[in-house]
């Protein structure tokens, strides 16, 4: 990268001195104009090499295994046996049975009675002493008077009417006869059996797919693949130091009057040809000295976003130049966005379009 010192040269009697020539500085300068110091660059050039961008490699392909449809017999079902029931054979038959047994009926003849007339003692016959007092007895103490008699009384008796059995009762018997009746039942002519058949084993042709040929794998070859670049080497070291004879007003901040679109960065092709005119002519003719682009907003609008757009619009004049075969590292892109407006119209201040328009410029110098 070049490194350019900046020196202003305002007389040139300043100059002309011996450590002025030493320096390398030119022995008769011009009045009032500046002299730039630049450090030559080094001097590249671009070189075409070829390299191995792929090597060599063995490309292994899959042949995959082939088939083929054979048919083969196989049993679907073995031999078996298989049982048939026989079901018994019936007859029917008429069967006699007693549907009623003979059985007894009885009567009871009641017993009859006649009447009589009973004698029976109601009172049995006694004897005994009977005592009675004397009423004709004298003394005082009526013990002394008592008379005994033995007396005798007959029995009494009296009479009844009286039941009689004539003749007791008794029990008639009659026989009644059993009474016959009949069934069809069904009997075993011939019994149950189970016979026993043979069942042969089922057969069937079936389709099966074997291998004919088995995978294998291919071996192919792929050459190495090589490609050529270009790279830039070192031709000639650079660093010598140059004096380049300025117009002094070129290293002060100098306004590049461009236009852009609204919210844009976009170089119109009238801004081209003012920078054609005022920055491509002179970077051509200085070819050692390095620009710095500035670029700058007004107030209006959000700050961020005003300090993004002033870097991008500084950018696409670095990018035009660059364009125009200038190279890339002897410009610098710089956006300040509304950080350094020329008069008082900050965010909040009423200002006019003229004034606003004053902050809304495009700036260049020659830097070291």
């Amino acid at each position: 990268m070049k490194k350019v010192l900046l020196t202003a040269i305002p007389m040139a009697v300043a100059v002309c001195s011996v450590n002025a020539q030493a320096d390398g500085l030119p022995a008769n300068p011009t009045p009032g104009k500046c002299y730039v110091k630049c450090i030559t660059p080094d001097e590249f050039k671009e070189v075409e090499e070829t390299y191995v961008a792929s090597p060599a490699y063995k490309k292994l392909t899959v042949v995959p295994a082939t088939f083929r449809t054979v048919e083969e017999r196989v049993m679907v079902k073995e031999p078996s046996k298989k049982f048939i029931y026989v079901p018994a054979v019936y007859e029917a038959v008429q069967v006699d049975y007693v549907s009623k047994e003979s059985y007894k009926t009885l009567s009871v003849t009641p017993a009859s009675f006649g009447t009589d007339s009973k004698s029976f003692e109601s009172y049995p016959a006694t004897s005994g002493w009977e005592y009675k007092a004397d009423p004709n007895c004298k003394s005082p103490n009526p013990n002394d008077c008592i008379v005994a008699c033995f007396r005798e009384y007959p029995a009494k008796y009296s009479s009844v009417q009286v039941k009689t059995l004539v003749r007791d009762a008794s029990v008639n018997e009659v026989t009644v006869p059993e009474q016959k009746s009949s069934y069809r039942k069904m009997v075993v002519k011939s019994p149950a059996r189970v016979e026993e058949v043979e069942v042969p084993a089922e057969y069937a042709t079936i389709r099966k797919v074997v291998v004919d040929r088995p995978a294998r794998v291919e071996e192919i070859t792929v050459p190495a693949e090589t490609r050529s670049y270009k790279k830039t080497v070192l031709v000639k070291k650079g660093g010598m130091t140059v004096w380049e004879e300025m117009d002094c007003k070129l290293l002060d901040v100098n306004v590049l009057p461009i236009y852009y679109e609204l919210n844009s960065a976009v170089i119109t092709e009238p801004s081209k040809k003012i920078i054609d005119e005022n920055l491509l002519d002179l970077l051509i003719k200085k070819p050692n000295v390095r620009v710095e682009i500035m670029s700058h907003t007004d107030s209006r609008g959000n700050d961020s976003y005003n300090m993004a757009l002033s870097q991008q619009r500084a950018q696409a004049v670095v990018n035009y130049l660059v364009s125009k075969g200038i190279s890339r590292s002897r410009l610098v892109a710089r956006g300040y966005g509304e950080t350094r407006l020329k008069n008082n119209c900050g965010n909040g201040v009423e200002c006019s379009e003229e004034q606003h328009q004053v902050n809304r410029r495009t700036e260049f110098r020659i830097i070291r």
